[in-house]
Formats: C-alpha cells, sequence, structure tokens
C-alpha cells in the first residue's frame, strides 16, 4: 500500500504485526520498506540503538520514516515507552549492524521468538510465547501505575484499573454510573495522569462541575448558579491545570474516540460517558450502534495499552451480553436501601465479586462503606459528620438529611435539599465561618416548617428540625428572617428560598399542566388558544402546526432548545449583584438581586424598566417558516426570504456598556464556538454589522430553512393587546385569567411531554418567538445606552435597570400599559430589584 493509505490504517497495521506477526510492504514513489513485528528484527528492542517513534508522531511523519527505512536506517514504532513494531527496508541486505547492536546467533529474544530473519516473502507468522514467557508477562503487567477506582471496596472487588481492558459500567439512569467513571478520571487526575473524557450526553461543563462538586464536597447544584465558597475557589485553582481532555462534541462516535486518543501523548485513561440504550440521531454512540461501539472501545483500549470506561445507562442484560466488554461492572440501589451495590463480572466467567458504595449525589461521587476503626463515633461510621464542629443539633440534622442529601431518598424540596447539604459540607469540612452564615437560614426554614415523606427517614429529619427550631423561639425567627430581607444580607451562593425568577428552567420543562391543552369554553375572558389556532389555520401558506411523533429524532428538531432564547442575565461589570432573602406580603420566603454601584458612577437613582408583554408583543412581526425545515446547508449570506435556524461563529463584541447580543448563548458554545441561533438573532447581527457595530459579518456554517411568514401570528398580537386594553383596567380575577391562558397558549407552541395532547409542536416557532422577544427588549435597551445612559443590569425578556442622576427614564422607553410600553420605578441605592408581584 501507499504512504496515504498506510498513514490512515496506521493503528491497524501495528496491531496486526504485533499480534498476529503480519508484515506489511509500504511504498513511496521508488522507496519501499516493510512495517514488521519485532520478532522479525530483535536488534530494535533494545534501547537506544536506533530512532524510535511514538505512534502519534510516526503517523505525522510516516512519509520521512518510510524514506530512511527504505535507505537502510530502521526506524523503531512505541506505544508510549514500548517497543511494538518497526520499519525496515524491503529489501533485507541494506540494514548494516554493528557489532553491538545485531542480536548473536541463535540468541533468544524477549518474546520467546527465535532470532531468525524470515525472508521477505514471507508475509505472515504466529507468534507464538511459552507458558515462561506468559507468566513472567502476568506476573509483571499489575494495574495501571497510579490508577485505580479511587474506591477502596471497588478496587478490591475489580482488582483495580488494567491497561488494555474495557470496562463497561452499567447503571439505569440516577443510579450514579457516571459517577463511576468520573471516580476514576479525579483519582488519574490527581496523580498528573492525563485523561481523555468523552462526552456523549453531558457537556463539558457538566463534567466540570461535577469534578469540583466531589473534589471539593461542593452541592453540585448550587455550583449551576456559578457561585463558589472560598474552598471551592481554591480547589477550581488547584484543579486548572490538571491534565483532563475533554470531547463533548456533536457526532461523537467510537471511531472519533479511537482516532483521537493515539494523538493524546502519555494517555493514561479513557472514559467513554456515555453509551445510550435509546436510540437518538444525535448520539452515535446509542441504539444499534453499541454493540460494534463497544468493540471499536475494546480494540482502542489493546492497542494503545490504556484502561477504557465506558457508562452505559441501563443494566439490562439484553443489552450488556451484546456488548464486547472485559469487566462489566453493575450499578443498582435495592428499594429502602441507601446504598448502591457493585456487581462486578469478567469476560467468559460470570459474576465474581460484588461491593457496596454509598451514594453522595448532591456532592456527585460516591463513598466508600467501610466499618468504624476504633474511637470513631457511631455518626462517623455511618457516614455521619464528626463531633469536633457545629453544635448537636446541627450533627443530628445534618445526619438525618444524609439520606435526602445524598439522593438515595427522594421526597424533600430542592431548596431544603441544598441547603441541608451546605451543612453537612460545612461540618464534614470544619468551615466554622460557614456554620454561622448558614445558622440563620436553617432556623428561619426549621420555623416555617419543612414538608418531609411520610417514611422513617422523613419522619427522624422532622424531628431533627423540631429540635434545631426549640432552640430559638419561632417570633425571634421570624424577625431576624425579615431584617435579613430589610438589610440584604446576602446567602454566601446558597439558594435556600423559592426562587421566582426562570434560572433552574430546563428544556423538559414547559410549565404547562395535564388540560392546557384543551380549548376554552364559550364565554371565556381570553380564549388565547383558540385565538391562537385559528390565526394559523387562516393562512394561506397552510402551515404545518405539528411536527409528527416518528420525524423529531431526527432533521433539525434535536438540535432546537430553550438556550436558542438568547436571553440576557447581564450586570454591568463594575456593579456588584448580590442575592438577598425577602419576604413577600403573603409570606412566601424569595430571593432578589441587590446591585451595589460603585460611587464612580456618580449621584443617582437605579430606575427599573419593567416592559409590558414582551411575548405576545413579539408576536407582532416574528419570523417564521410556516411549513417544513429543509436542510440548506452553509449559507454564503442570510437570505431575508428565509426563516429557521443557523450554525453561526459567535461575532466578538467590544461594548463594555451592554451585554453581547446574544446574550447567554455566548456561553453556549460548541468545541468550535458555534451556536445555533434564530432567524431574530440573524437579523439583529445583520443589522449591527450594517451599523458598524460588528466588524464582520455573520458566517452561516449550516442551517434549516424554509420560506419566511412574519404575519402567521399577527392576528393573536392584535386580539391580545385589543383584550388587555379593556382587562388591565378591570384587574383581579378577569386580568389574571387572561395573563394565564395567554402564557398557555404560547408555551402549547413546544409541549415537552408526550401526554400533552397540544394542538401545536412547533419548536423553531416558540423560540423564534423568545428570540424576538428578547433582541426587541436589548435594542431598546441600546439605543438607550447609545443616548449616554447607564445601563447597569439586563434580563429576560423585559426588564432593564438604568443609574440615572435625576428621576426621568430614558426616552427610548415609552411609558404605559400597552404591548411594548413599560411601567418605571425608582430605588434607592441598596434597595433590592423587585419582580413579579413584589
Amino acid at each position: 500500500m501507499n504512504v496515504s493509505e498506510a498513514r490512515s490504517d496506521l493503528y491497524a497495521l501495528v496491531k496486526s504485526a504485533e499480534d498476529d506477526g503480519i508484515t506489511t510492504m509500504i511504498h513511496k514513489r521508488d522507496e519501499r520498506a516493510l512495517l514488521a513485528p519485532l520478532d522479525r528484527f530483535p536488534a530494535a528492542r533494545k534501547a537506544g540503538a536506533f530512532p524510535t517513534w511514538t505512534l502519534s508522531a510516526a503517523q505525522k511523519d510516516l512519509g520521512t520514516l518510510i524514506s530512511r527505512a527504505a535507505s537502510g536506517e530502521p526506524q523503531v514504532l512505541r506505544r508510549n515507552s514500548t517497543p511494538v513494531a518497526v520499519l525496515l527496508p524491503a529489501d533485507p541486505d541494506a540494514i548494516a549492524l554493528s557489532s553491538d547492536t545485531a542480536a548473536h546467533p541463535g540468541a533468544a529474544p524477549a518474546g520467546g521468538a527465535v532470532n531468525s530473519r524470515p525472508t521477505p516473502s514471507r508475509e505472515r507468522g504466529r507468534r507464538l510465547a511459552t507458558l515462561g514467557d506468559a507468566i513472567g508477562h502476568v506476573l509483571s503487567s499489575n494495574s495501571a501505575p497510579g490508577l485505580s477506582f479511587g474506591l477502596t471496596g471497588l478496587d478490591e472487588a475489580t482488582g483495580g484499573l488494567h491497561p488494555g481492558r474495557l470496562v463497561l459500567v452499567a447503571a439505569e439512569p440516577q443510579v450514579g454510573g457516571s459517577l463511576i467513571g468520573l471516580a476514576a478520571a479525579r483519582t488519574a487526575l490527581a496523580r498528573n495522569a492525563r485523561v481523555l473524557y468523552a462526552a456523549s450526553g453531558p457537556s463539558s461543563a457538566d463534567i466540570t462541575r461535577r469534578i469540583i462538586a466531589a473534589e471539593a464536597g461542593g452541592d453540585y447544584a448550587r455550583l449551576k448558579t456559578g457561585m463558589l465558597t472560598g474552598h471551592e475557589q481554591e480547589v477550581v485553582e488547584r484543579l486548572r491545570h490538571a491534565p483532563l481532555l475533554i470531547d463533548d462534541g456533536s457526532d461523537l462516535t467510537a471511531e472519533a474516540i479511537a482516532d483521537t486518543a493515539p494523538l493524546a501523548d502519555n494517555l493514561a485513561l479513557v472514559v467513554v460517558d456515555r453509551l445510550q440504550r435509546a436510540r437518538n440521531p444525535r448520539l452515535p454512540l446509542s441504539g444499534e450502534h453499541l454493540p460494534e461501539a463497544s468493540q471499536i472501545l475494546r480494540e482502542l483500549a489493546r492497542t494503545q495499552q490504556v484502561p477504557v470506561i465506558a457508562v452505559l445507562d441501563t443494566d439490562d442484560p439484553a443489552i450488556v451480553n451484546l456488548l464486547d466488554a472485559d469487566v462489566i461492572l453493575t450499578l443498582t440501589n435495592a428499594p429502602g436501601q441507601q446504598v448502591t451495590t457493585v456487581t462486578v463480572a469478567e469476560r467468559d466467567l460470570g459474576i465474581i465479586a460484588s461491593t457496596q458504595l454509598w451514594p453522595d449525589l448532591a456532592h456527585a461521587r460516591f463513598l466508600d462503606i467501610t466499618p468504624a476503626p476504633a474511637g470513631t463515633t457511631t455518626a462517623e461510621a455511618d457516614g455521619g459528620v464528626p463531633d469536633s464542629v457545629g453544635t448537636a443539633a446541627d450533627r443530628e440534622l445534618a445526619d438525618a438529611a444524609l439520606p435526602f442529601t445524598s439522593g438515595a431518598v427522594k421526597g424533600l424540596a430542592a431548596e431544603a435539599a441544598h441547603l441541608l447539604a451546605a451543612l453537612r459540607t460545612a461540618l464534614a469540612g470544619g468551615h466554622v465561618k460557614d456554620l454561622d452564615e448558614l445558622h440563620t437560614q436553617l432556623k428561619a426554614m426549621a420555623a416555617a416548617g419543612v414538608q418531609t415523606p411520610d417514611s422513617a427517614e422523613g419522619r427522624r429529619l422532622t424531628a431533627a428540625l423540631d429540635a434545631y427550631n426549640a432552640a430559638v423561639p419561632a417570633a425571634a425567627l421570624t424577625q431576624r428572617a425579615a431584617g435579613a430581607a430589610v438589610s440584604g444580607t446576602p446567602s454566601d451562593g446558597v439558594h435556600t428560598d423559592t426562587e421566582d425568577d426562570e434560572d433552574a428552567a430546563r428544556d423538559d420543562d414547559d410549565g404547562l399542566a395535564p388540560g392546557d391543552e384543551e380549548e376554552e369554553p364559550e364565554g371565556a375572558v381570553f380564549p388565547g388558544l383558540k385565538i391562537l389556532k385559528d390565526a394559523v389555520k387562516r393562512s394561506k401558506m397552510h402551515p404545518i402546526p405539528v411536527i409528527r411523533t416518528e420525524e423529531r429524532e431526527g432533521g433539525p428538531w434535536p438540535l432546537i432548545s430553550e438556550d436558542m432564547s438568547g436571553e440576557p442575565k447581564w450586570v454591568h461589570p463594575d456593579v456588584t449583584s448580590t442575592r438577598v432573602a425577602h419576604i413577600r406580603d403573603n409570606g412566601k420566603r424569595v430571593r432578589r438581586d441587590k446591585l451595589d454601584v460603585p460611587a464612580s458612577f456618580g449621584d443617582g437613582l437605579m430606575c427599573l424598566i419593567d416592559r409590558n408583554g414582551s411575548y405576545p408583543s413579539a408576536c407582532s412581526a416574528v419570523p417564521l417558516a410556516p411549513n417544513k425545515l429543509l436542510h440548506t446547508g452553509p449559507l454564503n449570506a442570510f437570505d431575508k426570504g428565509q426563516a429557521g435556524i443557523y450554525l453561526i461563529d459567535v461575532p466578538e463584541w467590544n461594548f463594555p456598556g451592554m451585554p453581547h447580543p446574544l446574550g447567554q448563548l455566548v456561553d453556549r458554545t460548541d468545541e468550535q464556538g458555534r451556536v445555533w441561533v434564530t432567524t431574530p438573532h440573524i437579523k439583529q447581527l445583520e443589522r449591527l454589522h450594517r451599523d458598524g457595530h460588528l466588524t464582520q459579518r455573520v458566517t452561516i456554517h449550516d442551517s434549516w430553512t424554509g420560506k419566511t411568514n412574519e404575519s402567521l401570528f399577527k392576528p393573536f398580537y392584535a386580539a391580545a393587546r385589543e383584550a388587555r386594553a379593556d382587562l388591565v383596567q378591570v384587574g383581579g380575577d378577569a386580568y389574571a385569567n387572561y395573563k394565564t391562558r395567554l402564557s398557555i397558549a404560547l408555551r402549547l407552541l413546544w409541549p415537552k411531554r408526550e401526554e400533552q395532547r397540544s394542538p401545536f409542536w412547533r419548536p423553531d416557532w416558540r423560540m423564534s418567538m423568545v428570540a424576538e422577544a428578547s433582541v426587541r427588549h436589548w435594542t431598546v435597551a441600546f439605543k438607550a445606552v447609545q443616548e449616554g445612559h447607564t445601563l447597569i443590569a439586563l434580563r429576560n425578556v423585559d426588564a432593564a435597570v438604568f443609574w440615572t442622576p435625576n428621576e426621568t427614564p430614558p426616552d427610548t422607553y415609552r411609558i404605559g400599559t400597552g404591548f411594548g410600553e413599560v411601567k418605571a420605578k425608582f430605588l434607592q441605592p441598596g434597595e433590592f430589584i423587585p419582580e413579579g408581584d413584589d
């Protein structure tokens, strides 16, 4: 074969030489060389005798190496530091050996092969090993140096991680299978060993947060907010230069992983997270592709001589038995038990061992279950906290909360679980300062009451909360909580109260309830769903309101996400934002933003702008594709006659007084710095380039589009505007019902649950409408900034905060109650920013 072909197949050719003794002829024009097993030229095993190359380096410079080998200079190929094959001249007489490198006649080289030189015509041969050689290899090949699962019980049950073996971790969702691979990766990184983490499902941000949570003992859910304690920041700095390589790109295949791994020098471990049982067209490591993928990963482990851990999202034996793994770890949670059982099975032997782990899912990790050493308390032995820090009430509350904070028992509100997890972290780490700050919040929570499940764990937690509350009179707690709200005491990143914002919104949360899809009865105050259906039905473009279920897993639909809204969550870089407690008039505890403006801004007030009806207002002229989206691929320029979704580079934005026009989308890029956006954002970026605010025009790398229509939702907008003009004056239940039905109608454009029988399923329509609202919100704020106003915060699609020296809002806004108009409220420095019904 020629050099190009050999370069592509180099790893397979080396494996054939190493395992089967196969020699391959490679030619480069008139130069010919043989890629041969070491048994054909035993002198290549001698360190320093000939030039040596790692396989990745040899692959890059193979043409040069062929020329050198053809001229009579053997080139040794090695995997890490181990020679595995050699490039020889096709003419066996071309090699001139010195006396110190030539093998002595009759010497037996390593591996037991006879030291004779077969003729070049013999292209095949089976490499044989004596039993003595095999015993020596077994005794010398312990687990990979410095590598283990990092869990004593699991390492004892498996014998640790061994080079050349594929370990399959089989676990149902929410059992924690990914955390086994993560534990092994963390252990390797602690020894400065290079790890390749191939993420097919979780993002690099997910993996990073899990590592930080596990290493720091921090609350994984809280880390999603981006708020770190001092201890966690120290851990982040320590991890910043860890040799972890993450590939969370789209279309990740087993072949891509096998191609990438050899390019990582001194690779010690590969983790593949995860193989998905159900077929997903966006995830090649899923469905019917799994058996072939497991074979490729097992081959990768053997050829690279590294352990490969692959996580599978099911423990179904029918699926597991189809996969080609050396070791299978099956994780299960028995009902009523708070531990995870790991069953260890080995290829051809079946189950060989089992062990149990303690799931600490709140901190994204497993813990060992070990017997209590002499001198430890019962609480410590049972996974409790030491009695050297905190009060007895602290420790009892933390221990009672453990089943819930670990994730083993469900049924506790998320905010309560997060706060209790913070308590356990502070006690375990001896963080006295954190404990002092947590006490007020914990006592207020205990005084308010926490709903717990009717189980032994729930009753114990209730008793612990009652005991905790008994230490301080309820009246004092209420006064203290109210004082915290007024004074703006920050929570140091621990969210303990109900959040009214949408920070926690997910792609599977549409805010809909069963029955919302039913049309309103005759005489309804505002039959929003019926109006929207009629508007779409009357269009002359014959829209397709529902994409068929069988089509939703392919084409553009898996590419659309809630991130495409592009809503800003921005605070001026010179302004400090903290979350503070607030109690509404109805007694509901919430958290709100408090903005601290530096003295350099001068005297002034905060002007809060609240935009009316952002979503229905956007319906007046949102560009949509009424029919199916077709794959139109890369585009030289944006076509105004089309609408859909576009894959673009995130443009550079150099305007410190304004957030990026794409809002939070800039934090959702793929590995190439690209994002999928809808038509409103494309039009916005085109306009900014035309006006000179962006230096480069948008580059469209891929697209799914259809003929555009900007008036599809206009009848709905007109009806909603007319109804609001009347009902906003009436107020009360009628106006509240109007707002509810309007919101439901627009949310039903993209219902997330199959049981929701909505008359629509067009995620592109929904996200284009939201993006249009976001673009309009951003544009008006930008005009105000261009006129000299100081913007200090911009969020969602309806809220902006300006710093103004006089009680006059920017004149780019229209004050009023109609769609697109705003309410303006002035706040003194230090006041929190009200939201909703505050």
